[in-house]
């Protein structure tokens, strides 16, 4: 085998006659009779070989039989291309190698799709032949960059301080939130390990143990419904601190943060990131992950409402629920039937209904509804409506308010074109609810997680108001989409043990699940607290992304599959009688 000198993606004409030798896979085939040209591709890039018949019969001859896909070993001298048939959207767009030899290395059968970012091809067929998705210079290039980035990472946090520490990936199943991933035990018949949805509890001990600063890049499993940004297996930039409050934990985070960016992408991320309660982004936004870099926000019209004429209205008011407005700049050019519809998508969202109206050039009011309205007093109760806008209104509970108008707000920012791709908003979302009251299962639950610290000065409401409670809570906000969680952590018993009985978790069940981390809390834990961020969404987004399936190498389906492998797959009997295991088919 011709041994590679140089790959495929770094010739430039600074090499122009040099010797040669590339190693790579033909990735496009060109013959024009006497001269036949290859692309020739590796994992840094493409580079156009030449076999001429007249300079080399030879190697010309051996040309004919490559393929696409085929793995190829040339020799050659780098040629500065004539004048006019450069390519600048190449690296190597103004050399190509003259070829002396070829060494076909491997033949390829004729793939199922062509290895090309253009290519028309479904997911399924994608995910089905990974090795083949994998070599299109798109994900290669995906790949590469979730490399820089958690090298990144490990370089700003090794810089910090911080220990890079590995946590059990075989634990025990305190299922919170989403389901486990069950591991049964061959030497503990009848017990099971489970795979850990997070290193939340192992990194909590670690300050106890004195680590003081701790990351790791963890893989985490949960067993859930997915969608396009979910995955069962997937990766966290994790990371907890001792002796800290909020503001060092936010302080470090956005370093890090703005590290990555400027290093891998070349972005500069302004620092302090901004600030908003969760309170202000439900009620201005519809949502705890706004998205800052288009306005069309959402205007409280409860006054207004109690006095209206609308029926709909008042009764919603004099109910308990609000009524809320969003105002769609430009909007009233959107025709009747695209408004009717959007009614019937609210319905979709469970809505019961949506109420519109258009704001003329003479500031007069046109909808079904105009006639129960005063014009004045509408536009009086928001101010920064103006002619030529639209004005849909939600009324109900608070919840299905903001979740509806909330939806609405991006459904009309993508089809009215209103955001700026090319900006960066990253955001703290703060101040959170501790607890959450869930009718379905007629408990409180925790919004974060059980070990979220309340404020100091909210301590006393746990007894007497505990839905007033805030947490110590933040989540990284980046676009509209959440890159991480975090909290200052409880690190006193008593507290912890009050939160447990809160959210219906009794004293047998804490000691069952928790008894380790509360009889650790007796030894002199630290204040402390952390932040995991999504690996796999940071990349997703830093490289312009569809999907975090594009950025994990072999990821599952939305059916928790792995159509290359055919996993999950059924095991054989013996193995299960080895682990003591019988299957019952249930209908």
């Amino acid at each position: 085998m011709m041994m590679r000198t140089h790959r495929c993606g770094e010739l430039t004409k600074v090499h122009a006659g040099q010797a040669v030798v590339l190693n790579g896979w033909v990735h496009g085939r060109r013959d024009h009779g006497s001269v036949l040209f290859i692309d020739l591709r590796d994992r840094q890039g493409i580079t156009q070989v030449v076999f001429n018949s007249e300079t080399n019969p030879v190697a010309h001859e051996q040309a004919h039989a490559l393929r696409s896909e085929f793995v190829v070993a040339v020799k050659g001298k780098v040629s500065v291309r004539p004048e006019g048939a450069s390519n600048p959207d190449l690296v190597t767009g103004g050399i190509e190698v003259l070829a002396e030899a070829v060494e076909i290395l491997n033949e390829a059968r004729t793939p199922p799709f062509l290895t090309e970012d253009e290519a028309e091809v479904t997911e399924a067929l994608r995910l089905k032949y990974r090795y083949l998705d994998l070599r299109r210079p798109k994900m290669q290039r995906l790949l590469q960059l979730r490399h820089q980035v958690t090298q990144e990472a490990r370089s700003f946090l090794n810089g910090q301080g911080f220990l890079e520490i590995e946590t059990p990936m075989l634990t025990k199943s305190t299922p919170e939130g989403a389901r486990d991933y069950l591991v049964p035990s061959r030497v503990n018949p009848g017990s099971f390990f489970a795979l850990p949805q997070s290193p939340q509890l192992f990194k909590q001990i670690l300050m106890m143990s004195g680590v003081d600063r701790y990351y790791q890049i963890a893989r985490c499993f949960r067993d859930e419904d997915l969608r396009f940004d979910r995955q069962p297996e997937f990766t966290q930039i994790d990371m907890e601190l001792s002796f800290v409050d909020r503001e060092q934990v936010l302080s470090i985070v956005e370093m890090m943060i703005a590290s990555v960016f400027r290093e891998t992408v070349g972005i500069q991320l302004h620092t302090p990131f901004p600030r908003m309660t969760y309170q202000e982004a439900v009620g201005r936004y519809g949502t705890d992950k706004p998205d800052l870099r288009f306005g069309m926000l959402l205007h409280d019209l409860n006054t207004f409402a109690a006095q209206t004429q609308f029926k709909v209205f008042r009764e919603a008011v004099a109910k308990s629920g609000i009524v809320k407005a969003l105002i769609v700049g430009g909007g009233a050019t959107i025709p009747r039937t695209r408004i009717d519809a959007l009614g019937e998508t609210v319905k979709s969202f469970g809505a019961k209904g949506l109420a519109w109206v258009k704001i003329n050039s003479d500031g007069q009011l046109e909808s079904v509804i105009a006639k129960f309205l005063d014009s004045k007093q509408l536009l009086k109760a928001v101010p920064d409506a103006k002619p030529g806008d639209l004005l849909l209104f939600v009324a109900d509970t608070p919840k299905v308010v903001h979740d509806i108008l909330g939806r609405l707000r991006l459904l009309l920012s993508e089809e009215l074109h209103v955001i700026d791709h090319n900006q960066w908003r990253p955001l703290w979302v703060i101040d959170f609810p501790l607890l959450e009251y869930d009718e379905e299962v007629k408990r409180h639950v925790a919004l974060h997680h059980p070990f979220t610290a309340p404020f100091d000065e909210d301590l006393a409401l746990l007894d007497s108001d505990p839905l007033k409670v805030r947490a110590k809570a933040y989540d990284l906000v980046l676009n509209g989409n959440e890159l991480g969680g975090g909290s200052i952590r409880i690190h006193r018993r008593e507290v912890q043990s009050k939160v447990f009985d809160l959210l219906g978790i009794g004293k047998e069940e804490a000691s069952a699940k928790f008894g380790f981390l509360l009889e650790a809390l007796e030894y002199g834990a630290p204040p402390h607290g952390g932040i995991a961020l999504g690996l796999d969404r940071l990349v997703m987004l830093l490289g312009g992304a569809d999907s975090i399936r594009d950025v994990i190498a072999f990821p599952k389906t939305q059916k928790a599959q792995c159509p290359m492998t055919d996993a999950p797959s059924p095991v054989s009997p013996e193995q299960l009688k080895e682990l003591r295991i019988k299957l019952d088919k249930i209908e």
